[in-house]
């Protein structure tokens, strides 16, 4: 964990009081910025010391192959690792001939502030170099929301006591050292000198370097360009080579003054365009960046996230920490995905080389509800780059002897690049997830040309695949068997509720799509006996129930399993995965994240209250939560059912997973699902917003620590507020035409000008469920 105190409470920003060496690399990806495009570690400004250099361009990758033990048909033979692109973010000092390094001499003073209103992260440093010359530097670092491939850095120096002769070199540094590869899977593959260079160029404190990658054949483009503001006596200098590109300003500054230059950067990539096309492209971020100018560029920054913030704002009454959290995790959320434009979105954003850069099924089952209705055509730009490897993902569909798509469990490019099957290839409602989030965008934008487009294409794939994927068996019943559902501590199960549920949606959503826009279905050859086949497979799908133990088994026969020994797992032997045979935890009733919970909230009416309270009490005493998506769900069902305290520490542990580092692997990168599920745990949560089959409902209720909760949604061109007391909700349309909700069960209409008012009843009353032995969450607030 990050224990040190450096993260004072503030509601609208995070702040490093002290510099902690033993944590900077949990810091770096903390204070990482991005706009779904770019994405720069916080990495000191003058690169040493550092634990992990990063710079991430959305899509870039290296390839590599994929060694097997026993190779088998269908496996994936290359991987995709994410390359730690060309630096800019750099810039060294040196005083009177000391460089300015924290490890050295005396630091007297040192603060960062990730700003989220602002889109910055400021830096202010006072240091005492080993001779005795005192500087104050002072830098602020954004990376554009309006401007794409744009990045800046404002660079301060000031002597504190005496004159001093300073001399600045900024740089762009391709190649930086690679990372070693460590035993936890999580980690990242490591990569040494993936960027072949191809030209360099300078010219007047401006600088361009190109390169290739070796295997993926990939072309990248990072430039540099600065204003320097000093005495009339600055001496700058510019120089290049294939991997360095360095601007040197060397001048001596009187107490009282300071030299000051602004830094842009931009960066672009293509699989296809020529060096000449992809130099021309930063050279011209450039210009217009220098156009903007740095005042330019923070307004712009600051009009971009005020509109974000004015549909996307989450506040909380009562929680301090709480409140800064879930602004953190929309920050990150926003800029992780805001400019990816047609781009994956990765697990842990741009902020660090985790699962090597990979997307997962979380973007689709975590991350695109909040941008659905915070940011929706970010949700629709994820959802149009799926649909561009639709190509792909029909090959591997082929490949498995399958119709229609089936998407990857893992990817940067499109491409399956998972070598352990079980909890990959078998992993198929990643497809369902993909088709409810189509479903889900569809509902809450109505955007027709995406429905008919893009939309349908996915519907009908994914559709296609479920219906070579499943079998009815002798009783009529559609069965999917040897599948592996969210739970990766279980694998290559018959009937996974949750699998079979989405896939029933899937099926419907598709069938439906099809009779609204048949031109395009017959287009897609889709004709009238294959959407009454997806009928009939969904009206037919299994879905098995205990009628013992009257619980929902997370898959067939699961319940029959045994019970994991959680009494002689000790504390420091989670995440099982790293310490157990997979064998011995695939037979076990052990749950790894929420699985049939998930079932609960996603496709939650497909059960009654009194099953959902029966299933969420049964799993709860097996799920060890050993990945970070597991939290939000748990809260989120845990509220609907009526443990509002256990909803709140698990809002609370969803939205701390960075902050805190509760998974001891921030280092790594953010956990972006995690931070989504922070929005989800308050609005699904405690408001109890559900959108089954488009309709938005809601059942709020509050834990007794919090005295409010307020919170915006989008939705079809409305803005609508809703605002939750222990006793009442109000709901508020800020924006739009009048729009229906439902509280608690009651239909309202809700107009501009007319706010509504309905009380809130006490939840049921219930026995409080247990969690695994040394699993329980930290209480949020004790009774």
């Amino acid at each position: 964990m990050i224990t040190h105190p450096s993260f004072p409470v503030e509601p609208w920003a995070v702040r490093e009081q002290s510099l902690e060496l033993d944590v900077l690399a949990q810091t770096e990806s903390v204070f990482a910025l991005s706009n779904g495009h770019i994405g720069l570690r916080a990495n000191l400004d003058e690169g040493e010391p550092h634990a992990i250099p990063g710079t991430y361009l959305n899509g870039f990758f290296e390839a590599r192959p994929l060694p097997y033990a026993e190779a088998g048909y269908g496996y994936p033979e290359a991987g995709q690792t994410v390359v730690n692109v060309t630096n800019g973010k750099l810039i060294r000092l040196l005083v009177d001939d000391e460089p300015f390094d924290v490890r050295y001499g005396r630091l007297l003073a040192h603060e960062r502030v990730l700003d989220l209103r602002a889109g910055t992260l400021q830096r202010r440093t006072e240091w005492l170099s080993p001779a005795g010359d005192a500087v104050r530097v002072t830098s602020t670092r954004l990376v554009s929301f309006a401007q794409r491939s744009v990045a800046a850095i404002l660079y301060e120096v000031e002597p504190l006591e005496a004159s001093c002769r300073l001399v600045i070199q900024s740089e762009l540094v391709a190649n930086e050292p690679a990372l070693a590869e460590g035993r936890d899977p999580r980690t990242a593959a490591a990569l040494s000198s993936p960027l072949q260079p191809e030209h360099f160029e300078q010219q007047d404190g401006k600088v361009v370097l190109v390169h290739r990658t070796r295997a993926s054949g990939l072309r990248l483009a990072a430039a540099m360009s600065h204003v320097f503001d000093g005495p009339d006596d600055t001496d700058v200098t510019t120089e290049s080579g294939p991997d360095l590109g360095r601007v040197t300003a060397a001048v001596e500054v009187q107490r009282g003054h300071r030299l000051r230059v602004v830094k842009f950067l931009a960066y672009g990539w293509s699989s296809q365009r020529s060096a000449p096309a992809v130099r021309a492209q930063v050279e011209g971020a450039l210009a217009q960046a220098r156009h903007s100018g740095w005042k330019g560029l923070l307004e712009e920054q600051r009009a971009y996230l005020d509109a974000f913030w004015r549909r996307a704002d989450v506040e909380i009454e009562g929680d301090e920490q709480l409140q800064q959290a879930v602004r953190f995790a929309l920050f990150h959320v926003l800029q992780s995905t805001a400019r990816a434009e047609r781009r994956a979105i990765p697990a842990k954003g741009l902020t660090g080389p985790g699962y090597d850069g990979h997307c997962f099924w979380d973007t689709e089952t975590f991350v695109l509800p909040v941008l659905t209705y915070t940011a929706p055509e970010a949700a629709r730009d994820a959802l149009s780059w799926r649909q561009a490897t639709l190509p792909l993902a029909k090959d591997r569909a082929h490949q498995l002897g399958l119709r229609g798509a089936a998407f990857p469990w893992r990817t940067l490019r499109g491409e399956e690049c998972s070598g352990y099957w079980p909890a990959s290839t078998a992993a198929f409602h990643i497809n369902a997830d993909i088709a409810g989030a189509v479903a889900r965008y569809q509902y809450a934008v109505d955007d027709r040309t995406f429905e008919r487009g893009a939309g349908l294409e996915l519907l009908v794939e994914t559709a296609r695949l479920w219906r070579s994927v499943g079998h009815h068996d002798v009783e009529g019943r559609y069965r999917i068997d040897g599948v592996t559902g969210p739970d990766e501590y279980s694998a290559i199960s018959d009937n996974n509720v949750y699998t079979n549920l989405m896939a029933q949606r899937n099926l419907q959503a598709a069938a439906q799509a099809v009779e609204r826009h048949p031109d395009r279905g017959a287009e897609l050859g889709v004709d009238a006996e294959e959407v009454a086949s997806w009928r009939d497979a969904a009206a037919a799908v299994f879905v098995p129930y205990d009628e013992t133990l009257r619980v929902h088994p997370q898959s067939e026969g699961f319940t029959r399993h045994q019970a994991w020994d959680f009494a002689r797992t000790g504390p420091d032997q989670y995440p099982l995965l790293l310490h157990f045979p997979y064998f011995d935890i695939y037979r076990k009733q052990v749950v790894k994240q929420a699985d049939l919970v998930l079932a609960l909230h996603l496709c939650g009416n497909a059960f009654t209250d009194e099953e959902k309270a029966r299933d969420f009490a049964y799993y709860e005493p097996l799920t060890v939560r050993d990945s970070s998506l597991s939290a939000c769900t748990q809260a989120v069902v845990a509220a609907e059912v009526g443990h509002l305290e256990l909803a709140y520490d698990y809002f609370g542990e969803a939205a701390l997973m960075d902050l805190a580092d509760l998974e001891h692997n921030v280092r790594d990168g953010v956990h972006l699902a995690s931070l989504a599920g922070a929005w989800l745990a308050a609005v699904a949560g405690l408001g109890g917003m559900r959108d089954h089959d488009g309709r938005l409902t809601f059942g709020p209720r509050l834990p007794q620590a919090l005295k409010r909760l307020a919170f915006r949604l989008v939705y079809r061109g409305r803005l609508l507020h809703v605002e939750i007391w222990h006793d009442r909700a109000v709901y508020t349309l800020l924006d739009g035409q009048p729009i229906d909700v439902t509280h608690h069960g009651e239909r309202l209409r809700v107009a501009a000008g007319r706010p509504v008012t309905r009380e809130i009843s006490a939840p049921p009353r219930r026995e409080p469920p247990k969690q695994p032995s040394g699993r329980v969450p930290s209480r949020r607030h004790e009774a």
